[in-house]
């Protein structure tokens, strides 16, 4: 039996090659992932913005709240580093995902206000070192008695994809699943 999965992107453009594979995938999210706050592109974010809401895909900013509000967001994703609450701030209309590493993060984002938590990585990728990856043993330990909706994050490809239907995770984010399609 397979579970109902929600995919999100994590890119700083929109390029022609993007809008065809878009439709490959259901429930698709798109997160706006800059990679400095000094390369923030306004026209960027207006046009992916449009965009999402042309083709209703929800979008994601990263780290930034006033950019959410700005452009009409569905929500934001907060990384590892962001410390900051967001918890009383939001209204209903703006929703909060998050990524962590452990169970100390894990709490953090949780007090942040997070509706879905992204555990990373769960599986080999250029960022961490093979002995940082989870593995879906030790996905499914940590996640065990999280109390939100969970998603796993690093490293998705094609030939591990079925891997994921073997962890408590309703959710996937990606990168470059997305270029291999």
């Amino acid at each position: 039996m397979f579970i109902k999965i929600n995919s999100y992107l994590f890119t700083d453009n929109l390029y022609k090659d993007i809008k065809k594979k878009i439709r490959k995938f259901k429930n698709l999210s798109i997160v706006y992932n800059y990679s400095k706050e000094s390369n923030i592109n306004h026209n960027k974010i207006k046009i992916l913005s449009n965009y999402c809401k042309k083709n209703k895909i929800k979008l994601f900013i990263k780290d930034s709240l006033k950019l959410a509000i700005q452009f009409k967001a569905n929500g934001i994703y907060l990384t590892e580093d962001n410390k900051k609450s967001f918890k009383n701030l939001i209204t209903k209309q703006i929703q909060i995902i998050g990524s962590a590493h452990n169970q100390r993060e894990y709490f953090s984002k949780l007090n942040q206000g997070c509706s879905v938590i992204m555990l990373s990585p769960i599986f080999f990728n250029e960022k961490y070192s093979k002995y940082k990856i989870l593995g879906v043993n030790k996905f499914n330990l940590i996640t065990k008695n999280w109390i939100c909706e969970i998603g796993a994050l690093g490293g998705i490809l094609q030939k591990n994809l079925k891997m994921i239907y073997m962890t408590n995770s309703k959710n996937i984010g990606f990168v470059r699943l997305f270029n291999e399609i």
